[in-house]
């Protein structure tokens, strides 16, 4: 059908947090601290695994592509809502809307991906440890990340393709920090019952998918865990996957509760607290769940602090 008298949307107004000038500033100095602390936390963790060998192994590869994934969907986000938080015209151009939401959903589809991808190597190294390292080479575990970009990107490839597509006419007000899909869905003015289905259905393939089969290898390893009999291997070995499962069990828990449902316009308030703890709080809380629960990740960085205080003194 056609749709006559439509007014092109340039830009969007994104409402954010609606409070008086002073707690703008505040909350501008918050979430600095907060995105400040989360870049430098998770580059850490990159630098560490790139410099020392003996975090050259599989599950720490993946670690750094976790992190990398943190950085990047922050920063996606983030920035701009700083940028707002001080302007008196909080606006996103609609262009740039789109750009924000395709990426943001795009790494957070490839984190979950790589979240099975990590409990699968988990899975191989703890009920498979004399084949492990012939299966998980250098070249499987690279691999395995490529997919989950490559997974990640298709993912969310056809629901962007369909909101491209439709007419937006205004209002071009969002009640969010970012462009989320569902407020910025709601700007069409067309029936858009068809890609509401799409994306449920898409959240529903990706999170309930790459849950299962990392609920499932989780399975596998804590019944090989009981089965060892010193409690010593006991502890070593639930230590090493203590921190992986943490970390998904609060990102598949928001997801979950935020994205798999049919329609996401009766909750936006409750949605859009959730969004800071999902793309603002967990990527901040990663870097010292696995840093200060890995004793192999804390060993490393006492050392680098070593080296850099002893370069310190003689310098």
């Amino acid at each position: 059908m056609e749709i006559e008298n439509v007014t092109t949307v340039t830009e969007i107004l994104l409402l954010g947090f609606v409070c008086d000038p002073d707690l703008e500033i505040i909350l501008f100095l918050v979430f600095l601290l907060v995105y400040l602390l989360t870049v430098l936390g998770n580059a850490l963790i990159i630098v560490l695994i790139c410099i020392d060998h003996r975090l050259h192994s599989p599950m720490y590869f993946f670690l750094s592509n976790l992190s990398f994934i943190e950085i990047f969907m922050t920063t996606t986000v983030v920035p701009k809502m700083l940028a707002n938080l001080l302007a008196e015209k909080k606006t996103i151009s609609f262009g740039g809307c789109f750009a924000q939401m395709y990426f943001y959903f795009f790494m957070g589809s490839t984190e979950f991906i790589l979240f099975a991808a990590m409990s699968f190597d988990r899975y191989m190294a703890i009920c498979y440890p004399l084949r492990y390292p012939i299966l998980m080479t250098g070249m499987v575990c690279i691999k395995m990340v490529i997919g989950s970009w490559i997974g990640g990107f298709l993912s969310v490839f056809l629901s962007i393709v369909l909101k491209v597509r439709l007419p937006y006419c205004g209002p071009n007000v969002i009640n969010h920090f970012f462009c989320d899909s569902a407020p910025f869905l709601h700007l069409a003015c067309q029936d858009i019952s068809l890609i509401e289905l799409v994306d449920f259905v898409g959240s529903l393939i990706l999170l309930l998918g790459s849950l299962s089969f990392t609920a499932t290898s989780y399975v596998y390893i804590i019944s090989t865990i009981l089965k060892i009999p010193s409690a010593q291997g006991r502890k070593k070995a639930f230590a090493t996957c203590a921190s992986h499962f943490t970390v998904v069990s609060m990102g598949y828990g928001i997801s979950i509760f935020v994205y798999v449902r049919p329609s996401q316009s009766d909750i936006m308030s409750i949605n859009k607290s959730l969004a800071i703890f999902s793309g603002i709080l967990t990527p901040l809380l990663n870097p010292f769940i696995f840093s200060l629960r890995n004793e192999q990740m804390k060993e490393v960085l006492r050392d680098v602090l070593k080296r850099i205080t002893s370069k310190i003194k003689d310098g």
